[in-house]
């Protein structure tokens, strides 16, 4: 049996080679949603607007200035679409969007806007999510009633949470505007659940710190951009595609990494609102796509996938 399988492998994979050489040459050589990529390439914006979701001392913020440097100009918007807007409208230059968090998986939100709107990502960058409940000065513990986090924060600090099963949870658009709201009500019996950083600049008081679950809780960002950057030390690539829905769809695109070296990091499945039950893929999978075997590649995907897209080029820094 297993020689049987192996047979069927070795032709399928010299049928697939054969196609994309015939594409290739029927196209003289063009890939078109590769070639439509770096036709938009554009150099880094130096002193660049950023925009993210959140308030002031949000892990978002954070990234912005992991990212760009303690100078960034950077703003903080109410909802993750309100940051592609911007982008989409000139406002911004670049949105940094959580992307992925080590203990609750991939932010849903920001890979279905990311299919929404054209865009492209750009960088990466991570940040060690350390939680701390937060009162206002004269407040203590004995006097929390009412906890504010945006739900992610609740989840990840869950196992603290059920220590005080008196408390309600009441879930925020975001950490840091979860301390604001603690300060401006003025309110001994409402805490947050946010950064250290946001508790200095709301004036609150750190009683409980890094309380989250995972100690090494860390949330991975993604810079986006209007236009494709191809930026220094770029070695990791970001697509996405939709499979036919028959049998073994998606094993023949998987294949296509295999054949080709590629070190396949992650594959992402979001559903598709028109079509129940069928899904597109993000992928993210190490190489560069100015490379001198990336048409073969990408044609190779085209012959076995359906609605292609490039996403981006950028280093990776997961730290």
């Amino acid at each position: 049996m297993a020689d049987e399988i192996q047979i069927i492998n070795e032709k399928y994979i010299g049928q697939l080679r054969e196609r994309v050489d015939r594409k290739l040459g029927e196209n003289n050589g063009a890939c078109e949603p590769l070639d439509l990529a770096l036709r938009r390439e554009r150099k880094p914006i130096e002193n660049p607007r950023v925009v993210y979701q959140g308030e002031p001392g949000a892990y978002s913020e954070m990234a912005a200035i992991d990212f760009f440097g303690k100078d960034v100009k950077s703003e903080g918007l109410v909802h993750f679409e309100d940051t592609f807007r911007q982008l989409q409208d000139g406002s911004a230059d670049y949105a940094v969007l959580p992307i992925e968090n080590s203990s609750t998986g991939a932010i849903r939100q920001v890979y279905d806007l990311l299919a929404q709107y054209e865009c492209y990502m750009v960088g990466e960058t991570t940040v060690k999510v350390r939680h701390n409940l937060m009162v206002l000065p004269d407040a203590d513990i004995s006097d929390i009633k009412t906890v504010f986090s945006h739900e992610q924060g609740l989840f990840q600090c869950e196992q603290f949470l059920n220590y005080h099963p008196e408390w309600e949870r009441v879930p925020q658009a975001d950490t840091a505007g979860s301390a604001r709201m603690v300060a401006e009500l003025k309110d001994k019996s409402k805490a947050a659940i946010c950064s250290s950083r946001a508790a200095e600049i709301y004036g609150l008081k750190i009683i409980e710190k890094e309380i989250n679950t995972n100690t090494n809780n860390t949330t991975r960002f993604v810079v986006v951009s209007k236009k494709l950057e191809l930026r220094e030390g770029r070695d990791k690539i970001c697509i996405s595609f939709k499979t036919a829905h028959k049998a073994g769809a998606l094993h023949e695109a998987l294949t296509v990494f295999r054949i080709y070296g590629l070190n396949l990091v992650r594959l992402e499945s979001r559903p598709i609102p028109e079509h129940n039950w069928e899904y597109m893929f993000f992928a993210e999978f190490t190489g560069d796509l100015t490379g001198p075997d990336m048409k073969t590649v990408v044609w190779a995907l085209m012959c076995t996938v359906n609605d292609i897209r490039i996403f981006g080029n950028f280093k990776s820094n997961l730290d």
